[in-house]
């Protein structure tokens, strides 16, 4: 059953990454097409344990705390027209052939470069703090945005924000648009390496997703960046 049910949320995954918009109700009817016996209750237990929620267009991989301070949303109608303006995370889940994982990723919202990423098999705050910790080795950004999860809104996580005199930004709750740039990067990864490479254990992931992200920075040019990299972009490295 644990097989089956890993294969089933691989299936939602790659569901949800199409149609973020489906809910546990059609994500049931999706699967009993395909040949999968499953109920509402099933499949919205599984999008649970994914931390998938089912209402709104976006992942709820990481569930607010009733006791952590929510930072109002900074980015409406500003105009990001340089690097290190802006800076987002986010966390998505990975499926693996034998089990699962949850990356973090911390991007620049101007060049698109991803600045610092890393993995865990447990949604605790540790894995965000230590990609945080590698992303301001590179400086420091004036705005910091992520969702409201509790890993972010943590007192560890926004301590280290605030100790560096970052603004601290936080999407409204259940509005996938406010970061947008991150979204669209979970769908990169997924459909150019995750789906394609079929990770079988959480070190062949985390390998695989290490180099693909080298290949994201460095070598995959961006129409919306004129054709360049990331890497070009964020560093302002003139192409040969």
């Amino acid at each position: 059953m644990d097989e089956y049910n890993l294969l089933l949320k691989r299936l939602i995954d790659e569901q949800y990454t199409l149609t973020p918009f489906y809910g546990s109700r059609r994500m049931k009817v999706i699967l009993r097409r395909n040949g999968h016996k499953v109920n509402r209750k099933h499949v919205q237990r599984l999008m649970r344990e994914m931390g998938i929620e089912a209402i709104y267009p976006k992942p709820n991989l990481s569930r607010a705390h009733p006791e952590h301070k929510i930072y109002p949303y900074l980015l409406r109608d500003i105009s990001i027209d340089r690097k290190d303006q802006v800076w987002a995370a986010d966390i998505t889940y990975i499926p693996l052939s034998r089990g699962f994982m949850y990356l973090v990723a911390i991007m620049d919202w101007w060049s698109r470069y991803v600045l610092a990423w890393q993995m865990s098999t447990s949604l605790d705050t540790s894995f965000c703090l230590e990609a945080l910790e590698k992303a301001l080795q590179f400086g420091k950004p004036e705005i910091f945005n992520t969702d409201q999860g509790s890993q972010f809104t943590s007192s560890a996580f926004t301590g280290m924000l605030n100790d560096n005199g970052i603004l601290i930004s936080m999407d409204g709750r259940g509005r996938c648009m406010d970061n947008i740039f991150i979204e669209r990067l979970w769908r990169t990864v997924k459909y150019e390496n995750i789906y394609l490479m079929h990770y079988g254990s959480v070190p062949e992931g985390r390998q695989g997703i290490n180099s693909y992200f080298g290949l994201y920075n460095d070598d995959r040019p961006h129409q919306t960046l004129k054709d360049q990299t990331p890497t070009e972009v964020y560093f302002q490295r003139a192409r040969c």
